[in-house]
């Protein structure tokens, strides 16, 4: 077995050498071309298509491919095909060196799980079946051949070994970036990865999953498939926060890939609105559902986010929109002067009519125009030069009085007369207004009044904006991406439908860590009802690949304990230490941190550490304690932009989506995390963000969520301050 191994590694190694030489080549031959910098716009295209090369030519020197697929398809000969981020060819005679691992063949090497059966996959020509003989994992780090790991032999005795490669990288440490998996996705993965292109996948995956790589990868993968039909400047990623936007930017230009739109539904909201609203703080609204003693009521109907991100609600908008189109209109005859009149009938008629294909304000434009040229008309019928002055001035003064009594309310204005009775100058029926909520108006006004809007009013508020002023083609996506999709709510999806007419979404996320229910959703049913069945799917991702089996069974055990339904997550086979509980005596959280952080890093070696917290107010206070103690940390809060690894202190709800080799959890009592759903979810968000090791750390009475932790995946420590 030994000889073996030793055979395949000088076999791949001479092949990496080999291979590296070809690449080097047609780097320099292309180096060799100047640049150039005139304005043929021909020779532009060809210098641009050059350009492209060099770059990834470049980036296929660090790491040719990573994996080697033997197939042989049927009537054909057999091939030893290597699969990289990036493919690469012969130029000269057409020989494939690396097959770009988004081609169809390279399915196989993700799909086919060993056997004897045929395998099988499709191409642009058909479908193609074959024998695969060989599978095998590479890894490659600048330009050396460092791990060879035969995961298919046919016809040898050797079973599988496919999680033998996976654990090696899972058992890396993390850095403060997301990476890719491209040598590492798993079959169901895949098959999402590869789904159609104008579906709507909506997808259930638990605490690391790999959710989020297999969107990005998605995104790749469309580009490559459908090249023609879809742009990277077309597509836009929605995540929750902008440091998480921070910690996976290194994903796409790892693939290859640039140019598609990032950001948080927040700021694209306001971009559209042209930032005439104004959010109030995040933390604010944060403070009050994540404090202590969180909020059962997150998940009544009638909280004000999960009330105004329903349909419902937006199907209530729409009816008042458009009885404020049919009633804004003056009643009254435009009457410029003396034996001029313009009846309001015409004025309706071209409206109404006329300009109904136009959306509300263009409709306003245009009509008050027409209005304004048949005045014109009629003033060109005065043959009098001096009594045409007089009457012209008289004329456009009524014009402008006429004017303003055609009201012209901003979103902002619109929306915050539904819910201020006292201040209603618009006309909307009392009968539709009504249907809001007294406590949901309430709340809504003393916001308003402030002129302050929450997440749950942007959607609203762009709806309007759109009923208001339309929608510009060119803000149209080929294809949507939406993270920690739990969080959003039906409103915003179906707004979000609006701007991509093919109907292209990845909408993914996880119920057990919906810690946000006050503004999101309960089911998955509550997206999957906005899309056509016949062009959509929902997917299940039950494998954890990453955290420990202890861990993540320590996890498990805290959402039994709240009672709550939950999607089991099934770790990977791999073992590590302990979830270690630590009870202290009162007030000395504090003088036991240093202490753990410095037997963290006694026994494993970290990147990146967290510690978290309840909530800001308290993780301010801990980076206070951990600074007196000499201890440098970053303090990590809802307004930054960036994630820089390291240790780090934050509260728990805005660690969801990122990992850290080491987490530690402070605050575990029955006070701060009491039985309910909420604080069960936000008590298992922050057990799963630690890879390798997780500290759960309280103060007097412990919380009944870790009372159904089994013995054998925890310790109780003795550790005092």
């Amino acid at each position: 077995m030994e000889a073996s191994r030793q055979s395949a590694y000088q076999e791949e190694l001479n092949h990496l050498k080999l291979t590296v030489e070809r690449l080097q080549t047609q780097l320099q031959e292309l180096e060799a071309i100047p640049i150039y910098h005139g304005y043929d716009l021909a020779e532009q295209s060809l210098e641009a298509m050059r350009q492209a090369r060099r770059e990834r030519l470049s980036k296929s020197l660090i790491e040719p491919y990573f994996g080697r697929l033997d197939f042989e398809a049927s009537g054909e000969q057999r091939q030893a095909l290597y699969l990289g981020k990036h493919g690469a060819e012969n130029e000269e005679t057409g020989e494939l060196l690396v097959i770009d691992w988004r081609a169809p063949v390279a399915s196989l090497f993700y799909s086919f799980t060993g056997g004897e059966e045929t395998a099988v996959y499709d191409s642009p020509d058909g479908e193609v079946s074959g024998t695969v003989y060989l599978k095998r994992n590479l890894v490659i780090r600048q330009q050396e051949l460092q791990r060879v790991v035969d995961t298919y032999v046919k016809g040898s005795d050797q079973l599988p070994v496919a999680d033998e490669f996976l654990l090696y990288r899972l058992g890396e440490n993390k850095d403060n970036r997301l990476r890719d998996i491209v040598s590492t996705i798993q079959s169901e993965q895949d098959r999402i990865i590869r789904a159609a292109k104008n579906s709507a996948l909506v997808i259930q995956g638990v605490a690391g999953s790999g959710k989020t790589t297999v969107a990005l990868h998605r995104l790749a993968f469309l580009l490559y498939q459908y090249r023609e039909q879809v742009r990277a400047e077309k597509m836009i990623i929605f995540a929750p926060n902008r440091m998480f936007l921070d910690y996976i930017s290194g994903v796409l230009p790892e693939l290859g890939v640039g140019d598609i739109q990032q950001t948080t539904f927040t700021d694209w909201a306001l971009d559209l609105l042209e930032h005439d609203v104004k959010p109030a703080p995040q933390e604010t609204t944060y403070s009050y559902w994540f404090g202590s003693g969180a909020k059962q009521a997150a998940m009544d109907a009638e909280v004000p986010g999960r009330y105004k991100g329903s349909t419902a609600f937006m199907s209530l908008l729409d009816e008042l929109l458009t009885y404020y189109e049919d009633h804004h209109l003056p009643e009254n005859d435009f009457e410029p002067y003396e034996d001029a009149v313009l009846s309001a009938e015409t004025i309706h008629q071209w409206y109404k009519v006329d300009n109904r294909h136009y959306p509300l304000a263009k409709r306003r434009e245009k009509t008050l125009a027409r209005i304004k040229r048949w005045l014109e008309m009629q003033l060109d019928t005065i043959a009098d030069p001096k009594r045409k002055k007089e009457q012209r001035k008289a004329a456009m003064s009524r014009l402008r009085t006429y004017q303003k009594g055609w009201l012209d309310p901003s979103p902002l204005q619109f929306y915050t007369q539904l819910f201020m009775p006292a201040k209603r100058t618009l006309p909307l029926p009392e009968q539709l207004l009504a249907q809001i909520p007294a406590a949901i108006q309430e709340e809504s006004a003393r916001r308003l009044k402030k002129k302050e809007v929450l997440w749950e009013d942007l959607a609203p508020l762009v709806h309007i904006r759109n009923r208001f002023n339309g929608m510009d083609r060119s803000m149209m996506f080929d294809h949507v991406v939406i993270d920690e999709a739990q969080d959003f709510s039906p409103f915003q999806i179906s707004l979000l439908k609006q701007y991509t007419p093919s109907g292209s979404f990845t909408i993914l996320g996880d119920l057990s860590q919906g810690i946000h229910a006050y503004q999101g959703i309960t089911s998955w049913d509550e997206f999957l009802h906005e899309f056509d069945p016949e062009k959509s799917a929902y997917f299940q991702l039950e494998r954890s690949y990453r955290s420990t089996m202890e861990i993540i069974y320590f996890a498990n055990s805290i959402l039994k304990a709240s009672g709550i339904p939950f999607l089991e997550a099934v770790p990977v086979f791999r073992s590590g230490d302990k979830v270690k509980q630590l009870p202290l005596p009162p007030g000395q959280t504090g003088q036991a941190l240093p202490n753990i952080l410095a037997q963290l890093e006694s026994n494993h070696t970290l990147q990146t550490i967290a510690v978290l917290t309840r909530d800001d107010k308290r993780s301010r206070e801990i980076h206070r304690m951990l600074a007196e103690a000499g201890i440098e940390a970053a303090l990590l809060h809802a307004g930054l932009n960036e994630y820089e690894g390291g240790l780090s202190v934050l509260p728990v709800y805005l660690a969801k989506g990122l990992e850290f080799d080491a987490a530690i959890i402070v605050d575990v009592d029955d006070n701060r995390y009491t039985a309910n759903a909420l604080d069960a979810k936000l008590l298992y968000v922050g057990a799963t963000r630690a890879l390798h090791a997780l500290w759960v750390v309280y103060e007097g009475v412990p919380s009944p969520l870790l009372s159904k932790a089994e013995e054998s995946f925890f310790i109780t420590e003795n550790i005092t301050g």
